[in-house]
């Protein structure tokens, strides 16, 4: 079969003119997003979104300078189980997922539970720019530009209640669109759930995105909302978000149900802890192949740890994992 390759995002489309997103100008491109079912691995990019551009700055925690994933890899190279176990099937078959209107069901421990849309979401907010690595627990990496906003800013407008000590994510479930959900071999029980403790979800760095390179979300990557958590392995950067749950105690996540001693709650990118059946002292930063796989050496917390180690003081990162 004959695969089309659609030519990488420039780099001048990255950091667009700085103005505020509105739902209007986020959603003109899904007529776009939907040609993308023309050919099993050919799509077209998804519109672009207004936002701030990343400050480059040294020092700056929300930016690193290290290159930057190509889109043709990060939008094609996907762990998302809803839509099939192999890397290439999210890219296949996620234009088949209908992502407006879209929003957000907020209960638990909170003074403002409700169902939010998302355009009234996205009013509330700024959208910024901001680059961060994320390292995949198979060992595999990349260095994503996101766009999007501080989970914390949505937390402050719902007020939580003084028993909200854990946040519960979950992912939309809808086997019509989602193939993945209504395969017999899925060992996932859906919908898939993730969870965060309070101060991990209210630290600066946790991210909603709605858009990346410039651009709104593919489907393929978590359209139209998702969580991004750097220093975590990207499996707690729950996709397609559809509801959130303030709760007392901690969730049991979707990972943890089913392999227990492979994946903890806390997931935080540890070179010193392994998985069961791989290191994890290094990684393979894409793109990489079998002559050139790009391999090296993981860094604490992804490279986080200045900015978060403080959330795990007096922790066994050992035992809690």
């Amino acid at each position: 079969m004959l695969i089309k390759k659609p030519d990488d995002i420039a780099s001048s489309e990255i950091t667009p003119e700085a103005v505020y997103l509105r739902r209007r100008e986020f959603m003109q491109g899904a007529a776009a997003m939907a040609a993308m079912a023309v050919a099993p691995m050919a799509f077209s990019a998804p519109s672009p979104l207004s936002h701030t551009p990343v400050d480059a700055r040294a020092g700056n925690p929300f930016y690193t300078g290290e290159t930057q994933t190509p889109f043709s890899d990060a939008s094609r190279y996907n762990n998302f189980y809803e839509f099939g176990t192999d890397k290439s099937d999210p890219a296949k078959y996620a234009s088949a997922l209908t992502v407006d209107p879209w929003s957000i069901d907020v209960e638990g421990e909170v003074d403002k539970p409700g169902k939010y849309a998302l355009e009234d979401i996205l009013k509330s907010v700024d959208i910024e720019e901001r680059v961060y690595r994320l390292r995949c627990v198979e060992a595999w990496s990349m260095v994503i530009p996101w766009l999007g906003f501080p989970l914390s800013d949505l937390i402050r407008q719902w007020q939580p209640t003084s028993k909200a000590k854990y946040i519960q994510f979950e992912t939309l479930y809808r086997p019509s669109e989602m193939r993945g959900q209504r395969s017999a071999f899925s060992t996932i029980d859906w919908p898939y759930i993730e969870g965060l403790r309070m101060d991990e979800a209210m630290h600066p760095l946790t991210l909603m995105s709605v858009g990346m390179y410039g651009r709104e979300l593919p489907n393929q990557n978590g359209a139209p909302i998702r969580l991004v958590v750097p220093w975590k392995y990207g499996f707690k950067s729950v996709k397609s978000i559809v509801k959130i749950r303030f709760t007392e105690r901690q969730p049991k996540t979707s990972w943890q149900g089913i392999a227990p001693r492979e994946y903890g709650f806390y997931a935080n990118v540890n070179p010193k802890v392994d998985h069961p059946r791989w290191s994890q002292r290094y990684e393979r930063r894409l793109p990489s192949s079998l002559l050139s796989p790009n391999r090296i050496r993981t860094q604490m917390f992804n490279g986080y740890e200045e900015q978060v180690a403080g959330l795990y003081k007096g922790m066994n990162l050992r035992r809690y994992y």
